[in-house]
């Protein structure tokens, strides 16, 4: 499934109901794997985030510890405190953080022209016909047919 848009997360406001755009965080390349942790296995343990990437990069423990702090600092992830451990736990949506960096890329790469975006991606793939499917509805709902 493509989808393409929205790069903010709505909060409801604590005192009038109001509600408030908040922008997604930056998350950096090297980020993106602790959050995919974290998307995954839920609230983890900063130990727990270590084990979980030691077979998957080269990285060192306080590397991954740094990151951490890092995404806490952004807003991306939110601590708690349990006894006298630390939970980390993604304090921003997948979906949203991917919508997030799909329209920065396309802003960036090919300047908002999503023709040219959407025919580079799809030059050289090979596609079900499933696939086709799929986006030829896409494309469909987009037309209003």
């Amino acid at each position: 499934m493509i989808t393409i848009v929205i790069f903010y997360q709505y909060d409801y406001g604590c005192n009038q109901g109001e509600i408030m755009k908040k922008e997604l965080p930056k998350i950096a390349d090297s980020e993106w794997r602790v959050m995919q942790v974290l998307w995954e296995s839920g609230p983890q343990t900063a130990n727990d985030i270590v084990n979980a990437l030691s077979g998957e990069v080269d990285w060192k423990p306080r590397t991954i510890k740094t990151l951490i702090s890092r995404l806490v600092k952004k807003g991306a992830v939110k601590v708690t405190e349990q006894g006298y451990r630390y939970q980390y736990s993604a304090a921003v949506e997948e979906s949203a953080c991917v919508r997030s960096e799909t329209k920065s890329f396309i802003r960036r790469v090919y300047q908002d022209a999503m023709t040219p975006a959407l025919a580079a991606f799809l030059e050289g793939t090979e596609l079900s016909a499933e696939e086709i499917d799929e986006l030829q509805e896409i494309l469909d709902k987009k037309k209003g047919g």
